[in-house]
């Protein structure tokens, strides 16, 4: 049995910054179109943001770490 994989969250960034992230189901992912349906609603969101600042936002997905993980990682 396979284990269970980590929460994913879609994160969406005009220039250096994080506009906004969204948790997404893990198991839906490779399914076509799943993110894209977010991608659309976050640029239909933050249109405004974009036309303003001239910069097309580019997302990134990742693992969610746990509380756990995280305060491993700062104790180092």
């Amino acid at each position: 049995m396979l284990p269970n994989p980590a929460p994913m969250e879609l994160m969406m960034y005009l220039n250096n910054d994080l506009i906004e992230s969204i948790v997404v189901n893990d198991r839906e992912i490779s399914i076509p179109g799943y993110l894209g349906r977010f991608k659309r609603q976050l640029k239909q969101k933050y249109n405004d943001l974009i036309l303003e600042t001239g910069a097309q936002p580019e997302y990134l997905v990742i693992p969610i770490k746990s509380p756990q993980q995280q305060s491993r990682n700062t104790a180092c």
